[in-house]
């Protein structure tokens, strides 16, 4: 019969309270994170680090059996203590835990059994490295998953305009931080793998510190960004993980609860941009308002009205100006003949136009915007003639 070479562990076997007591006290003394945590959070850990010591004197007494460490020693904790506290810590966790036990061999072991114990629990601290590895990997993995989730119910919640308590408390859990600025992007979804183009969307905004909650709902993706100092950037960053055709963005808003009427701006625009040949990529859903009020966007429409049509009727020597200039001849000269001024008159009303509006007709695009928004006028029940 040949002799087990293993040296006798009874003596460690019985010390393992003690070591977990040790470990647990020098994490105090040497780990500040471990000094921040709660009472809770520090009763995992030391249900870990007293698991790891069970778990490495039951692998050294059956070395026959391959260690299950994810089980044996991360079972011992809630899948919460991998949200608090990092995979780098845990490293420092198992390096401080293995270092009590390393530190109790002389103790513990005769010195003929020494050498071959430290090269076990050597061989075991790399084992448990790579555990750790794997816990995070996978928590990772699951939590990549169930934000995902979160993130395609808080996308529908905001199209259905069903934003309330629960919504903000899933926005919150996903990590979003405190915004009083947001916009919302629309574009075509990205060829080929939706998944993966997700996420490279999601770790382009990572890179650049942009907030983001994002989805694809049918063919189209959005995207709820939270706005820094610089929106019109962060959006030119984010506009190529969009599909090909156009990309179109919503003004700015101030809370969770106004996202709603920015999503169906976006996605309202998105269907008229392609009345617009040469829309800027990405273009604002305000840059839109003739092709949307065209399309039968309502709040479009509402829009023009009261900053063309009604803008212009409070001064009926502007409103003159703008029909004549717009809708019978785009000449100052020809305009200036018409209403019987000068040309100079002419130039100072067009000046103020613009600058009532926001809308300059010397512009070609000024000009659609106010030709259209002066039509609507026209065309709208409250100013036109009674039809019988």
């Amino acid at each position: 019969m040949i002799d087990d070479p293993r040296p006798d562990v009874t003596a460690l076997t019985r010390a393992a309270g003690d070591l977990t007591s040790s470990a647990t006290r020098r994490m105090e003394d040497s780990l500040p994170w471990f000094r921040d945590l709660g009472p809770e959070e520090r009763s995992w850990v030391s249900l870990v680090a007293q698991a790891g010591i069970s778990a490495f004197i039951e692998w050294y007494t059956a070395p026959e059996q391959p260690p299950a460490l994810t089980a044996d020693v991360f079972g011992a904790a809630p899948r919460e203590l991998a949200r608090v506290i990092s995979l780098e810590q845990t490293v420092d966790l198992v390096r401080t835990t293995v270092g009590v036990v390393e530190s109790a061999i002389d103790e513990l072991a005769t010195e003929v059994d020494q050498p071959q114990l430290r090269m076990a629990i050597l061989r075991y601290s790399r084992e448990i490295a790579f555990s750790a590895a794997e816990v995070y990997a996978r928590a990772a993995e699951a939590r990549g998953a169930w934000d995902a989730r979160v993130e395609a119910l808080i996308m529908d919640a905001l199209l259905r305009d069903e934003v309330d308590e629960s919504v903000v408390g899933r926005v919150a859990s996903l990590g979003w931080s405190a915004h009083d600025a947001l916009f919302v992007m629309g574009g075509a979804a990205p060829v080929g793998d939706a998944g993966s183009a997700l996420d490279v969307l999601r770790r382009t905004a990572q890179h650049h510190g942009i907030d983001l909650l994002t989805g694809i709902q049918g063919t189209t993706l959005l995207a709820v960004v939270g706005a820094g100092d610089e929106p019109v950037r962060q959006a030119r960053l984010l506009t190529p993980h969009f599909g090909p055709g156009p990309v179109v963005v919503s003004e700015t808003v101030s809370s969770l609860g106004q996202l709603p009427r920015a999503a169906r701006a976006t996605q309202l625009g998105l269907r008229a941009a392609w009345g617009w040949a040469d829309a800027p990529r990405p273009v604002p859903a305000s840059d839109l308002l003739p092709e949307r009020a065209l399309a039968g966007d309502p709040d479009a429409v509402t829009a023009l009205l009261a900053s063309v049509h009604h803008a212009l009727l409070a001064d009926a020597a502007l409103y003159d100006t703008a029909t004549t200039f717009l809708e019978r001849t785009p000449s100052l000269e020809a305009t200036a003949r018409a209403l019987f001024i000068h040309p100079n008159t002419v130039r100072y009303r067009l000046r103020r136009i613009s600058e009532v509006t926001g809308y300059s007709p010397t512009d070609v695009r000024g000009a659609f915007t106010l030709r259209v928004g002066l039509v609507l006028g026209r065309l709208a029940v409250d100013e036109g003639p009674e039809i019988l």
